[in-house]
């Protein structure tokens, strides 16, 4: 297994993906064009600018080898490199869907192997 990289998902979009096998991508991933993934080390900020105060959210686990071609890492925030993903995240690439728990005051509380 290679590099994971992560979705965050809402479980109603996600729910749809479950009942078709694809991830076409949140209404952000289709007006840009591309489905937003974040590696281990972008996930917790990813989630804290766009998905703050959320709940209902998953984290979805994907090797980022199994994507091939279709994953591109690009310039984004900061100018730190944002792995992209250029068509549909098939279900059977996932590796894991974990739910995101929430603190009280919206805090989002990721699982332990997320560093």
């Amino acid at each position: 297994m290679g590099e994971i990289v992560y979705k965050i998902a809402r479980q109603a979009e996600w729910s749809e993906a479950e009942r078709t096998g694809i991830f076409a991508g949140s209404p952000d991933d289709k007006r840009d064009g591309f489905v937003h993934l974040s590696s281990a080390a972008q996930v917790r900020a990813t989630c804290a600018i766009h998905f703050a105060g959320e709940r209902d959210l998953l984290l979805v686990a994907v090797d980022a080898e199994r994507l091939g071609a279709e994953l591109k890492w690009e310039l984004s925030r900061k100018g730190a490199r944002f792995p992209h993903l250029y068509g549909p995240l098939r279900l059977t690439d996932v590796e894991s869907v974990t739910a995101i728990q929430t603190e009280p005051d919206g805090r989002a509380v990721f699982p332990s192997e997320i560093p």
